[in-house]
């Protein structure tokens, strides 16, 4: 799993991403970016590969707005599906401290979140299966 990758079919919602490491492969490899979701005065997030069980599951744990005091985990897990094709399914799960931070989250930000990881995973599948529809990949400090 190389979380580099990821800017590849997300940078619709999120975007400046930078590489925390060099090696951007692996348990351990994680990246910072910014959410451009609306009303969000606090948009940087970070998520770093926690676990990962090659090739079924990738769990990311990482932290978001102000101060980084939402934590947030999410989950890809990776299933045999009809046809020798694989099903990817995505869930992210916040944990928002403040009353204000879940008012956000309740207002409009969860269902926000969910079209987006949905329209990301929509990028994921053209990129695989069609080669095409691919964004820059992160590098360190945002550099190419």
């Amino acid at each position: 799993a190389d979380i580099a990758n990821h800017a590849e079919f997300s940078d619709h919602y999120q975007v400046d991403w930078h590489l925390t490491r060099e090696d951007s492969y692996g348990t351990g490899a994680g990246a910072r970016f910014r959410i451009k979701a609306p009303l969000s005065r606090f948009a940087w997030a970070d998520m770093t590969f926690a676990e990962i069980q090659p090739p079924y599951r990738i769990i990311e744990r990482g932290r978001g707005g102000k101060y980084n005091r939402i934590r947030m985990l999410g989950t890809y897990t990776l299933s045999p599906a009809p046809g020798g094709t694989t099903k990817v399914q995505y869930t992210l799960e916040t944990l928002p401290v403040m009353l204000s931070d879940r008012l956000m989250e309740a207002v409009g930000g969860r269902a926000w979140t969910r079209r987006k990881a949905a329209k990301a995973m929509r990028r994921l599948r053209t990129i695989l299966e069609e080669n095409r529809g691919r964004g820059r990949r992160a590098s360190v400090a945002g550099r190419d």
